[in-house]
């Protein structure tokens, strides 16, 4: 089972359960209609990235979905949320690349954003053995990579919100949805 496609998606839910919120934000992501498996992080080999509608066209209803999940919840007053998942794509098509969820309270989304893709862009470095100064900041590095030809794109999807009223629940969510 290697997935063929994947696909990006995100959401925000708001609820007075967090079960619900969770709910929401998988509805306002489009993925509620599936039965969600939670994989590890690596970008298949020839993995072709497709739009969130055209994922969407090609899975039903109650179908096992794998995909790589971020997720956050909280229900603290004021509190700013963030899930994000970052992509690395190496150049050399028909080898891996990498996902990374990643999820933080109280920083901003740029900040979360830049913080997922770091971390899919530094794991794929390292597999493919591009040095590079890890004390460095990200953009810094981040042109090493690219100059070394052999990391050809980075990104991030984020979700953020902000609990918005006392007895709420807010949930965010960042998925990369795969297809076999």
């Amino acid at each position: 089972m290697i997935p063929k496609k994947v696909f990006f998606t995100k959401g925000v839910g708001h609820h007075a359960a967090k079960l619900q919120s969770f709910e929401l934000a998988l509805r306002d992501a489009q993925i509620e209609k599936y039965n969600l498996v939670k994989v590890s992080s690596i970008l298949p080999p020839n993995c072709e990235e497709i739009s969130l509608e055209e994922g969407l066209s090609l899975l039903s209803s109650g179908q096992i979905v794998y995909l790589v999940l971020s997720r956050a919840s909280s229900n603290e007053l004021n509190r700013l949320l963030s899930a994000s998942i970052g992509v690395a794509k190496p150049a050399n098509g028909s080898s891996y690349g990498y996902l990374s969820e990643y999820h933080a309270f109280g920083k901003k989304p740029e900040k979360v954003a830049d913080e997922a893709e770091d971390l899919a862009a530094t794991m794929l470095a390292t597999t493919l053995g591009i040095e590079f100064d890890p004390d460095k900041a990200y953009d810094e590095r981040k042109e090493v990579y690219y100059m070394s030809g052999r990391i050809v794109e980075t990104k991030s999807y984020i979700a953020s919100t902000i609990v918005k009223e006392e007895d709420e629940w807010a949930t965010v969510l960042a998925a990369a949805v795969f297809i076999l």
